[in-house]
């Protein structure tokens, strides 16, 4: 969930984030040692890669002590969920803030798949998350959330709620376009996924799209606008 702090009509509200409470032992958001480990924590998984990252090497890096980094997550893979989960919950609020005006269904599926091609801009001050930092991550990290051996466990925890949300709001307006499509659920979480896989071959395994040697996601926009409407469109 997040709540916004202020509001410009012209601007996007400023905001703050509050997760699971089931993710971590302490509110990593009310203290700056707290912050402090999620804003590091997610730039060294960044730089070291999750398997290289450890508690240990965090606590050097911000001049604390390993035991500290552990009184706020029970383990790096509680701590990747909570950051991944960050970047989920701001898309959705993203994605909501930019179609809560727009009434045509169809324009309103075309921006969703606008903001899901482009490039996130938006940097936070420096001790904060940013959405462009969480961007990265989920591109690198993001699948070792949930493509794990106690997966089950953790969405009965509700570990997924967040991109569950997403899809959710996704599909909504996918049936609103088209009310007798019968896998909205399924179609919202492909393109989904696709948006982000496409951009990672596209920068690691160029063979596997056709958007390789583009310095812009134009075409990618394209290919995911056909996909949706070309499945979607009413006869």
């Amino acid at each position: 969930m997040y709540f916004c702090r202020t509001e410009d009509p012209l601007m996007e509200p400023e905001f703050r984030i509050r997760l699971n409470k089931k993710l971590y032992l302490k509110d990593p958001e009310q203290s700056e040692l707290g912050k402090k480990i999620l804003k590091q924590g997610m730039d060294l998984i960044i730089k070291l890669g999750f398997e290289q990252f450890t508690f240990k090497k965090l606590a050097t890096n911000i001049g604390t002590t390993e035991a500290s980094v552990y009184r706020y997550f029970e383990n790096k893979h509680r701590l990747l969920t909570y950051l991944i989960n960050w970047y989920w919950t701001y898309l959705e609020y993203k994605i909501l803030f930019h179609t809560k005006n727009i009434a045509d269904p169809e324009v309103k599926l075309k921006k969703v798949i606008e903001l899901l091609s482009e490039e996130p801009k938006l940097e936070g001050k420096s001790e904060e998350l940013s959405e462009k930092s969480a961007y990265e991550l989920l591109m690198l990290e993001g699948s070792k959330a949930y493509l794990t051996r106690h997966v089950d466990s953790d969405n009965k925890d509700k570990f997924f709620k967040p991109y569950k949300d997403l899809c959710a709001d996704f599909s909504a307006m996918i049936h609103e376009y088209n009310p007798n499509y019968p896998f909205p659920r399924s179609l919202a979480s492909t393109l989904l996924e696709m948006s982000h896989s496409q951009k990672y071959f596209m920068n690691h395994l160029p063979s596997l799209t056709d958007f390789r040697h583009e310095k812009t996601n134009a075409k990618l926009k394209v290919f995911l606008e056909h996909l949706l409407f070309q499945a979607i469109r009413k006869k």
